[in-house]
């Protein structure tokens, strides 16, 4: 079985600075039928106005991650770490038993766009980690790319969590097959472009939810970029 989460059935949240969709239940958006898929609690999808961002503020005992999708993001934590990160890095934060940072835009002109995931650990009050990373984009032009998992397998980054994220840049017309298992659940979140998943069409920003036990073929109508979770069934 397959669910499809349209992009704009998603909560939303807008000011000055920040333009925001929320795939599941989060800050002040509440839905109890998206609160989230296995161990797979956030999927934000932010636009962040020129010279703002997020002031520091704290996390714990949560596996952080940042796309981004276009522009720059400049990020610094109470660990030390700073940096600027752009489209093709990846990077993962382990909040453990705490952990302040900031993400912040610095260009003067440009937006940036990134995804915010968050993924829950399987080990809690771990001491906090900090890795960024860039990967080639022509690693996942037509095929899936392993960026995170629980073991660090295929150079991906490691995190503290039973779950595997992918991405993908499909060219026009390109297919890929996604093979589950019957204790495995898939979520792919389609960034831009257009797929056809199993005789349904995606659109950007929406959401596929594919159930254990399935071989499913996505192709590409126009040329897109998602990425792809593999998860533990719940």
């Amino acid at each position: 079985m397959i669910k499809i989460r349209k992009s704009q059935d998603r909560g939303k949240f807008k000011n000055s600075w920040l333009d925001s969709n929320h795939t599941f239940s989060f800050g002040e958006y509440y839905d109890e039928n998206h609160m989230g898929l296995s161990n797979l609690r956030v999927i934000n999808d932010d636009i962040v106005q020129p010279g703002t961002g997020f002031a520091t503020h704290s996390h714990r005992n949560m596996e952080i991650i940042s796309y981004v999708i276009d522009g720059e993001l400049e990020h610094k934590d109470s660990m030390g770490n700073g940096g600027v990160i752009k489209p093709g890095d990846v990077q993962r934060m382990s909040a453990g038993t705490g952990i302040n940072h900031s993400e912040y835009n610095p260009s003067k002109t440009n937006k940036v766009n990134f995804l915010q995931i968050w993924i829950e650990p399987n080990q809690l009050d771990i001491e906090p980690e900090y890795e960024q990373r860039y990967f080639n984009p022509n690693d996942n032009k037509n095929e899936l790319k392993l960026l995170i998992s629980p073991d660090g397998r295929e150079g991906s980054i490691k995190m503290h969590s039973d779950a595997l994220m992918y991405s993908a840049k499909l060219d026009s017309n390109k297919q890929l097959n996604l093979n589950l298992t019957k204790d495995r659940i898939s979520f792919l979140h389609l960034i831009n472009g257009k797929l056809r998943i199993s005789n349904q069409i995606l659109q950007a920003g929406d959401a596929a939810t594919i159930y254990k036990d399935m071989s499913t073929d996505i192709e590409a109508i126009d040329k897109s970029e998602f990425i792809y979770f593999n998860l533990p069934s719940p």
